[in-house]
This record gives structure tokens, C-alpha cells and sequence, in this order.
């Protein structure tokens, strides 16, 4: 049942990036990294972005074929985060509107709550 609930996580968290592609642990962090570090950016509480954190490990492990697809994975994920937890001070940057990034990070914070992963 916990496999069930990780992966209908990992579908909305895809989706809701716009990304109807199949999930791989790799494609799981990019994404989740993405929305996190823009979470942070935008000023999302710490203990928020923690814990959705948590969520994406999870989804890693779950949809990761070995160790060696799970550390490239995190690996991976560590990299985008730093990148786009940066806030851009001069203004060149591609930076999602935090209004778009939070409306989606709190999806996938209802989507945690409502399904019960933990």
C-alpha cells in the first residue's frame, strides 16, 4: 500500500511540473530539486521544505533500479537544488514567478497530506 501511495506522489508530482514522462529516480530529482529550491527561494518555511524533501527521497528510492541509481539520483538532486535555491540578485535569470512555485509546492503538500505518505 505505501508503494501505491509513493507512486501516485511521484505521478502528481510530475504532472504537476508538466511532465507526463516516464518517472525515474533521475527525472524524480530533477524535478523535485526544481520545485524545492524554488520553495526556498520564495521564502517557503525550512521545516516545509524538509519535510517535502522527505517526500521526494522516498520517491527516489521507490522509483530507483539499484544503489548506484539512487546515489546519482540524490547526487543530482543536491545540484539542481543549490542552483535554483539561488536567488538571482541581478535579475537575468529564469526564475519561476514564486507565486507559480508555491501554488505547486503547496499542491504537492496537500497531495502528501490527503494520501497519507509519509
Amino acid at each position: 500500500m505505501q508503494l501505491i501511495r509513493t507512486l501516485a506522489a511521484c505521478a502528481l508530482l510530475l504532472s504537476a511540473s508538466g511532465m507526463a514522462a516516464v518517472a525515474n529516480s533521475t527525472r524524480i530529482a530533477e524535478t523535485g530539486a526544481y520545485l524545492l529550491g524554488n520553495a526556498h527561494r520564495c521564502g517557503v518555511a525550512d521545516d516545509r521544505v524538509i519535510r517535502a524533501g522527505k517526500v521526494i527521497r522516498e520517491l527516489i528510492a521507490a522509483a530507483a533500479d539499484d544503489d548506484s541509481d539512487r546515489k546519482a539520483a540524490k547526487t543530482r538532486f543536491a545540484e539542481i537544488f543549490r542552483a535554483s535555491a539561488r536567488v538571482d540578485r541581478d535579475g537575468s535569470g529564469l526564475n519561476p514567478p514564486c507565486k507559480t512555485v508555491v501554488a505547486q509546492f503547496e499542491r504537492l503538500e496537500h497531495f502528501h497530506d490527503r494520501a497519507g505518505v509519509r
